[in-house]
């Protein structure tokens, strides 16, 4: 009984060991900053709820994308971190 017990202690301290092994794989820098994704969120929001306006023409924003677009531009003028037009 006492090799069980002394088998079953040795695999538990193994299986911990590795689960607390962290990974040495470098994480690339942000592209876009939080408070880009936070401006692009509150525009998805205004368009969801039939809010949001294109800029000259007044008209509803009813795409996706085009919300997206919108978001990130007005977080550029803020002068958050975002990658400039293509």
């Amino acid at each position: 009984m006492a090799t069980k017990k002394a088998t079953k202690k040795a695999a538990k301290k193994s299986s911990t060991k590795k689960a607390a092994k962290k990974s040495t794989a470098k994480k690339s820098p942000r592209k876009y900053s939080p408070s880009a994704g936070k401006q692009v969120e509150t525009e998805m929001r205004e368009m969801k709820a039939g809010k949001l306006k294109s800029g000259r023409s007044g008209k509803k924003v009813t795409n996706p994308k085009q919300a997206i677009a919108i978001g990130l531009s007005e977080a550029r003028k803020k002068g958050a971190k975002v990658p400039e037009k293509k």
